[in-house]
């Protein structure tokens, strides 16, 4: 793979990332609907309930490469 290629990849991952979260999307951690998509600097990614995001928000900001954030529509 070129260096071209990699940066292709790079820039669709992060429109991929930006997209809205949906109900189907769970809580790696309880299994409840998502609000939070991070992205990890060794390129995993993680979705949360926004109970389990604001209770790892410390060490999820250390870790993260981005945190798509949704939790503003839970009324």
């Amino acid at each position: 793979m070129n260096r071209d290629e990699g940066k292709e990849d790079v820039m669709s991952a992060t429109y991929i990332e930006g997209s809205a979260l949906t109900a189907s999307d769970r809580c790696d951690r309880c299994g409840a609907q998502a609000y939070l998509r991070v992205t990890l600097t060794s390129g995993g990614e993680l979705l949360f309930c926004a109970h389990h995001g604001r209770a790892h928000q410390n060490k999820l900001r250390q870790v993260a490469l981005s945190i798509h954030d949704e939790t503003d529509r839970i009324s």
